[in-house]
């Protein structure tokens, strides 16, 4: 396994971010750490990398909104995830590399327009019945198995529920928490865990406490609105280098 010095720190930072969102912000950010490492490193390696990591990450995440939960919400994005994470395992061979970063690419780029540009109509969203539900949870599990990256449907069904904010965080981090170790097995299946990207994510893993820990600590200090802007910014630039690299990919 060849030590790069440049994959590692854009990684290692990638985990500290989704870490720090996870427990000072309630997550949403997650696929935040696999963009990062697909600029440095192929798609397919990066979700296999760092499933283990937030595999660690979850249980820290979920476990203050151990009985802060929506039952109903709960039940139908797992009935949906279950059949995404399905068809995930299902044609994730299917998928070359070029087609995934543009695929995280595009996905990227939608969340942040939804997120820049839908925000002052997110209040004003009917709520989702239970077939929308498990819809959108059906695409969350999905794109949750190929890229991680299951929060924007997710949040679509959840936020016009209009929870309670610790309900509605508590939902989700017991949702993901449930859906990535229903991936396991699956990625096993696909041969995933190989030995070099087991020792990457083992090598990773020392940052995932870190970022719960800055979260927990600095979760009062730092404006959240400046935390998911700078955020964002990332996202953008990584996003557009993704989908310009897929497109010359198919289209080379």
């Amino acid at each position: 396994m060849n030590f790069d010095p440049l994959f590692y720190a854009v990684s290692a930072l990638g985990v500290v971010l989704v870490g720090f969102s996870k427990a000072g912000f309630g997550g949403g950010i997650g696929f935040l750490g696999v963009l990062m490492m697909s600029i440095v490193a192929t798609p397919v390696q990066a979700v296999a990398v760092m499933l283990p990591v937030l595999c660690v990450l979850d249980p820290m995440g979920a476990w203050p909104y151990r009985r802060k939960w929506d039952r109903h919400c709960l039940i139908i994005l797992l009935i949906g995830g279950t059949i995404g994470t399905i068809i995930g395992a299902l044609t994730f061979s299917l998928l070359n590399d070029s087609v995934i970063r543009l695929l995280v690419g595009g996905l990227t780029m939608l969340f942040l327009i939804d997120q820049w540009w839908g925000q002052a109509r997110k209040a004003e969203r009917e709520k989702p019945g239970d077939k929308a539900g498990i819809v959108l949870g059906v695409l969350g599990g999905f794109t949750s198995f190929v890229i991680h990256a299951g929060a924007p449907p997710t949040t679509m069904y959840l936020l016009p529920q209009r929870l309670d904010k610790s309900y509605f965080v508590g939902t989700i981090a017991i949702y993901f928490f449930a859906l990535n170790y229903m991936k396991i097995a699956p990625y096993a299946w696909l041969g995933l865990f190989n030995f070099e990207n087991l020792m990457i994510s083992l090598a990773l893993m020392p940052f995932a406490p870190i970022g719960i820990w800055l979260g927990l600590r600095f979760h009062a200090r730092i404006s959240e609105r400046w935390f998911y802007r700078v955020c964002y910014i990332f996202m953008f630039i990584a996003g557009i280098r993704l989908v310009f690299d897929g497109a010359r990919g198919i289209l080379g």
